[in-house]
């Protein structure tokens, strides 16, 4: 059996391996061989140029191949096999190549830390008017607690006739914790605030 390097017999192009088995030839293979005639066909088509192919020109027998025919064979010596036996391997190599792969992926979506989606807001919280106890709203305020909340710093801003609103930084993850739900808990407290508002919201 001749060892072929994709569609050639000893290389990656055409070369003076492919210019003997081709000579050494009868004729046209079978067309029950249809690896072997496309690549005779193939050789056929490159006529006189076959004599500049690279390479050395070697015996018949160097190349692997003994007594070769054009498709009909005498007894099972002689049997002219071009492609069979590298196709077989070359489909393992690739499915090999394939499966490990698939285990470096697997292994590195594994291993892939998860990213958290977090926002960074900043609330204003309004007081019914200068008599609100801020200090016990601001309490109130962070009295709340979830999964995915985290405040942060205050301060209290003037507003106008003495009045001052309670404005507090906050963090959330953003698939546990949303502004609707920030707003509702904060104005349960209807005893000390009138509204809640977004004053800032961005993307961590």
């Amino acid at each position: 059996i001749i060892r072929v390097y994709f569609c050639f017999v000893a290389s990656y192009v055409p070369s003076q391996g492919d210019r003997v088995v081709f000579e050494a030839l009868s004729g046209c293979p079978s067309e029950d061989l249809p690896h072997v005639l496309r690549w005779y066909n193939h050789i056929a088509s490159f006529g006189t140029e076959k004599a500049t192919f690279p390479g050395s020109k070697k015996d018949l027998d160097s190349y692997g191949a003994g007594p070769v025919t054009n498709g009909t064979k005498k007894d099972d010596d002689d049997d002219f096999d071009l492609f069979g036996s590298d196709s077989e391997e070359d489909d393992e190599e690739a499915e090999k190549l394939k499966q490990q792969r698939l285990q470096q992926y697997a292994s590195k979506k594994a291993n892939k830390k998860t990213v958290i989606a977090k926002s960074s807001l900043l609330l204003d919280v309004k007081p019914w008017d200068d008599e609100t106890d801020m200090k016990e709203l601001e309490k109130l305020v962070r009295s709340i607690e979830a999964d995915g909340l985290l405040w942060g710093a205050s301060k209290l801003v003037p507003l106008a006739y003495g009045i001052k609103k309670l404005q507090i930084n906050c963090v959330i993850e953003d698939d546990k914790i949303s502004t609707d739900f920030l707003e509702e808990e904060i104005t349960k407290f209807e005893d000390f605030v009138q509204s809640m508002d977004v004053a800032a919201f961005n993307k961590i």
